[in-house]
């Protein structure tokens, strides 16, 4: 024991100091157990020497030197309840010096020149030392658990999915921790090598399909879905299993989140979210590329309080860059992400509350911070509103966007990444048309300047700020109903981290002028999506909540696309990003012509006017930029509400 333990141990309560000397008397006696043990094992009961002069010659010296390395080991601090291999290796080093003390007596005594004596019962001491010490330990902890269990009847009886690492450490957190509100009863898994196991002593029961009759059998109060690999559809075969069986559902975070310091079941169980039943199998990050793209740099994020924006700030902060710049025109939520950074990542970003239109404010921070890559993220979304608003649409997500693409040219900005949208495919909305028109500008000054500028569409991201999933949440949350706009209504989805991982690797891997499009896997029928979120709530789709149609609103599709027929896709070297081959290139002296109009009528608020020339524009009637254009000027010149 070093100076500083012997003094702690010092200052220990003489309760503490009993407990101590308690422990110690138990392993030594334990030890010189052992030795008499094996001494008759050894010579068949026949003892070389009287019991006394054993005691004397043998076990004094041994437990002197039993007692320093129980000491130096640390063996009174072993806490049976969380007895592990660590302590196990522990006690095998103190048994061992132990045992090679019993070799260094047996020498200096002259004791026995045998086979038997220098051998055998070295190794047979040390096996029977190291059985019973750690064998007193398992009892203990057998005892401490079984009381545990007693006290916590009326706890909630739980069934687990999953009898892999994850199911494991939610068993071992229930059963050690004194404030756990489970008691589990068995696991399900179907992995039939799993069939009959006992994990912690908790049995593997069957496998899911079985579900409903063991939550009857065992009286299960709550089922834990510990598979944070299991897709969307897994998750929703159980939770429907769960339904069946008129039992609440619950789930942990994926393991990554779980398997740390910080890790309280209270805290990481969580009910069963929308996100769970729409996942996919997770992307593969590659972080190092990431941290290559925007370490050391100076990064500025537009619509840094938004979804994206924050989001971008997380994950960004986290790969060190030199400056993370927050640009954002409301301030509640930049502050709430500057905060959020500071307090879980003690990381300090720079905010600047500014809007995206104004030159002057942009100009100051490329002149002041000179950030080296961008993502413009900052935009105006709501389909419904801009619809009605398409002055405010052309001002912020066109005119915006060309200023801050003239800007990062001008100061020499190493990469520029433009967040799209699939709404700005074949777009039936002054929303879409204005992403649709804000990538035209992107691919324009990727054209005329050493910038490497990048586009990345996809759809719709799950949570964001007045999304779909938290209007519906609010909806049934007060009863009902649930005003959904047409049955057949699909959308693709995404959550908010998997975008903005996406993101990042697009923009790692992207070169000048190139349109980036994540694999968004299949559309959601937003009905089922509502029926669902029903059900999560514990209710029943059509008798406790009603479900609605109001139809089609100005501007909405029935269906989003993510490409273009006539768009190509080519593979990239990560399997969720496609890449559009380029096409022919911008005209710049006809974009340019008809920014200038928007701008005109803009200006002199020409609503209707302003519409129609967006509406052209992003349908591209005067010339051909992309291949696909001749496509699409063959087939239709309205949008289609079935596009």
């Amino acid at each position: 024991m070093d100076g500083i333990g012997w003094r702690e141990s010092l200052s220990k309560p003489g309760w503490r100091w009993l407990r101590f000397f308690q422990d110690m008397a138990l392993d030594l006696a334990l030890i010189v157990a052992a030795l008499l043990v094996s001494f008759a094992l050894v010579y068949e009961f026949n003892l070389p020497l009287p019991v006394g002069q054993l005691l004397l010659k043998f076990g004094l010296p041994i437990t002197g030197v039993s007692l320093l390395a129980l000491t130096w080991r640390g063996a009174h601090r072993i806490n049976a309840r969380y007895l592990g291999l660590y302590d196990f290796v522990n006690l095998v080093v103190v048994v061992v010096i132990a045992s090679g003390a019993l070799v260094a007596i047996e020498q200096l005594l002259a004791f026995t020149q045998s086979i038997r004596g220098l051998v055998l019962l070295p190794l047979m001491f040390g096996f029977i030392a190291v059985s019973f010490l750690s064998g007193v330990r398992i009892i203990q902890r057998q005892y401490d658990w079984q009381v545990a269990i007693s006290g916590r009847r009326g706890k909630k009886r739980t069934l687990i999915v999953g009898a892999g690492d994850a199911g494991e450490l939610i068993v071992r957190e229930m059963t050690r921790s004194s404030h756990s509100e489970h008691l589990p009863v068995g696991f399900v898994d179907d992995d039939p090598s799993k069939r009959y196991l006992r994990i912690h002593g908790v049995r593997v029961f069957g496998t899911t399909g079985q579900l409903p009759h063991l939550v009857q059998k065992h009286n299960v109060d709550e089922v834990v879905i510990a598979i944070p690999s299991a897709n969307g559809s897994t998750v929703r075969r159980l939770v429907g299993l769960c339904d069946e069986a008129a039992v609440k559902v619950r789930t942990i975070p994926p393991v990554a989140q779980v398997l740390n310091s910080d890790f309280r079941l209270q805290h990481a169980l969580r009910h069963v979210e929308i996100e769970d039943l729409l996942r996919r199998e997770p992307a593969a990050a590659d972080f190092d590329r990431a941290r290559e793209y925007v370490a050391a740099e100076t990064v500025l994020v537009t619509g840094g309080g938004g979804s994206i924006g924050a989001e971008l700030a997380r994950q960004i902060a986290r790969l060190s860059p030199t400056h993370l710049i927050l640009f954002g025109k409301g301030e509640n939520s930049v502050y709430e992400i500057e905060q959020e950074l500071k307090q879980e990542l003690g990381y300090a970003p720079v905010c600047i509350i500014g809007d995206i239109r104004d030159r002057q404010a942009l100009e100051h921070v490329f002149s002041t911070y000179g950030p080296t890559v961008v993502f413009h993220a900052a935009a105006h979304k709501h389909v419904p509103l801009m619809q009605s608003n398409p002055i405010e649409a052309v001002k912020n997500n066109i005119i915006a966007t060309e200023l801050l693409c003239e800007l990062a040219a001008k100061f020499g900005v190493r990469n520029f990444v433009y967040i799209s949208t699939d709404k700005a495919v074949r777009p039936s909305s002054v929303m879409g048309a204005t992403k649709r028109v804000g990538e035209m500008i992107v691919r324009l000054y990727a054209q005329r300047s050493e910038t490497q500028f990048a586009i990345v569409r996809f759809g719709n991201v799950l949570g964001s700020r007045g999304s779909l999933i938290p209007l519906l949440k609010k909806q049934i949350a007060k009863g009902g109903p649930v005003r959904l706009t047409h049955p057949d209504m699909t959308r693709y989805f995404m959550t908010i981290p998997e975008a903005v991982q996406l993101i990042l690797q697009a923009g790692a891997m992207g070169s000048s002028a190139e349109l980036f499009i994540l694999d968004m896997g299949e559309p959601v029928k937003i009905v089922d999506l509502a029926r669902d979120l029903i059900r999560l709530h514990g209710l029943v789709p059509g008798e406790d909540i009603e479900i609605q149609f109001t139809g089609v609103r100005p501007g909405e599709k029935t269906h989003e696309e993510l490409v273009y027929k006539g768009e190509e896709l080519q593979p990239t070297s990560h399997p969720k990003i496609r890449v559009v081959k380029q096409g022919q290139p911008i005209n710049e002296e006809w974009l340019r012509s008809e920014l200038n109009r928007l701008k005109e009528l803009a200006a002199v608020g020409e609503t209707e006017k302003l519409r129609q020339s967006l509406m052209e524009l992003a349908w591209d009637k005067s010339v051909v930029p992309y291949q696909f254009a001749v496509i699409e000027e063959a087939q239709s010149t309205e949008p289609s509400e079935s596009a």
